[in-house]
């Protein structure tokens, strides 16, 4: 019980798995509790002009830098505090900032993809994969890429049509026969929501009452 324990939530686009990973993190700000995205670690581009960067596939793993993710949970279960790096979806490549994140006792990792890299599966501890219609999905994806990341109405169909789908079929989808626990509806699921919460507050208590023995 001394190392912290790893919740991972995954989920297709739109699926709801940040609104579960959030609303978890959100009940236990105040705990030894910490969030991590996955999205925070696609890989730098800063080397490739705009054009470059446009057609990459943001939906393949070979898009994220899972070696420094891996590490940087490694460096959290060990004890220790890492920078997390910051993405910017407006220019496609990280900024210069970093986000110092504290070693807690309970870690929430939240992505699309971080049931399908084995080395990730193996150090968490509980793997959560929030299922949700694909209609649903496609409709939330709009909604947040237009919203939070200027993209255009056209460009957001075209990408979910030509690249979102079909890596959500060849990569996404199969990972939910790793999950431990699978949450249909995403965040609109209280009651799992619910079951979840009480898991990670039975593991603070543990470590409380550990830490005074």
């Amino acid at each position: 019980m001394s190392q912290p324990v790893l919740i991972g939530v995954a989920g297709g686009s739109g699926s709801g798995k940040s609104t579960v990973a959030r609303e978890l993190y959100r009940q236990f700000q105040q705990e030894s509790v910490i969030m991590i995205e996955q999205d925070s670690y696609y890989k730098d581009q800063s080397q490739l002009t705009m054009a470059e960067r446009l057609h990459i596939n943001y939906d393949h793993p070979l898009a994220f830098d899972n070696d420094l993710l891996l590490a940087h949970l490694q460096e959290l279960q060990a004890g220790r505090d890492i920078l997390k790096p910051v993405y910017d979806f407006k220019v496609y490549t990280r900024s210069t900032e970093t986000v110092l994140v504290k070693k807690s006792d309970v870690i929430i990792l939240e992505g699309l993809l971080i049931l399908e890299d084995p080395r990730l599966r193996e150090i968490m501890d509980i793997k959560v994969f929030v299922d949700t219609d694909a209609d649903v999905r496609i409709v939330r994806r709009i909604q947040r890429d237009i919203e939070e990341r200027g993209r255009s109405l056209q460009s957001v169909i075209d990408q979910y049509l030509n690249v979102v789908r079909p890596m959500h079929l060849q990569f996404i989808e199969p990972t939910k026969r790793y999950a431990d626990v699978i949450v249909p509806q995403g965040g609109y699921n209280r009651v799992a929501v619910d079951l979840l919460a009480n898991k990670i507050s039975a593991i603070l208590q543990a470590k409380r009452q550990l830490a005074s023995s």
